[in-house]
């Protein structure tokens, strides 16, 4: 089995295996779930498999992921992180708008804090305004805020979304980087530079859109080595991911009990080398 814990500060051990919480909203991550106490059923059951790292934004939804997971886990066990972002606002269309002024960024930590029912949030990530491409802008100013109210109190840890190395270095500069949240997986392997500068400086690399978004990748050679390590694709995509590096963790989502059961026991699924011979070549 892989290691399954991963500590990245004396106060933060989050387990490697994770769960991605957006996909508790309506469709599009906008609105309430079609079923909320399935909802509900879905958390209490992540951390029932062990999980202690659930992932979540006050704008999924927006409120409304956040919320349930209050309803869901409140009073929360000692050995629960939640790693949430700041950076962006909803639209009334469910669009995604860059919001990253500093009273703006401020008063998401204050959201946050109100809707998950604490005193201080365990990880902040700062989602750039290079999410959906990273860019090599400065987010020195945007980080700084964040800075700020961990000196006050309210945050924890500190971590970063969509980034370059350039702009972790930027980070952390001015406070310790503890998470990497950026888009990577089996075929999307434009981050490698970011993972292994990751690896090599302690800090936990965070794949969002694990299965290549809201539908799992598609690969016959995922699927032949799936079949002959007698799991499923989307089991073998997380377990590469796992394997990557010794500080990748994954958040898959899901608002199926089954599915999460399913990906849950990709933690314990050790690739052999052969296996990650060929899926390295998917994304070659």
């Amino acid at each position: 089995m892989t290691n399954s814990t991963i500590t990245l500060a004396e106060d933060l051990t989050i387990t490697r295996m994770g769960y991605g919480a957006m996909q508790l909203a309506g469709p599009g991550v906008f609105g309430p779930p079609k079923d909320r106490d399935q909802a509900i059923a879905v958390l209490r059951e992540a951390v029932a498999l062990g999980v202690t790292h659930i992932d979540t934004s006050d704008f999924y939804g927006p409120t409304v992921v956040n919320e349930i997971i209050k309803e869901a886990l409140h009073p929360y066990p000692a050995d629960l992180v939640l790693v949430t972002k700041v950076g962006a606002r909803r639209g009334d269309d469910a669009s995604w708008i860059p919001d990253l002024a500093p009273d703006a960024l401020r008063a998401q930590v204050h959201d946050n804090l109100e809707h998950l029912g604490l005193d201080v949030l365990d990880v902040v990530n700062l989602r750039t305004e290079f999410h959906d491409g990273p860019g090599e802008g400065s987010i020195a100013e945007q980080f700084t805020v964040l800075a700020e109210l961990q000196q006050e109190g309210l945050i924890r840890h500190l971590g970063v979304s969509g980034v370059t190395i350039a702009q972790i270095r930027e980070a952390q500069a001015i406070a310790p980087v503890r998470t990497v949240q950026n888009l990577y997986n089996l075929v999307n392997r434009q981050d490698d530079d970011v993972v292994d500068y990751c690896a090599d400086n302690g800090i936990a690399y965070a794949s969002f859109f694990p299965l290549g978004g809201f539908t799992p990748l598609q690969s016959e050679t995922l699927a032949k080595v799936a079949a002959r390590l007698d799991a499923t694709p989307q089991q073998v995509a997380l377990a590469w991911l796992l394997q990557r590096s010794t500080t990748s963790v994954v958040i898959p989502g899901t608002s199926s009990r089954a599915h999460l059961r399913e990906n849950v026991a990709a933690r314990d699924l050790v690739l052999p080398a052969d296996a990650i011979t060929e899926l390295d070549a998917i994304g070659a």
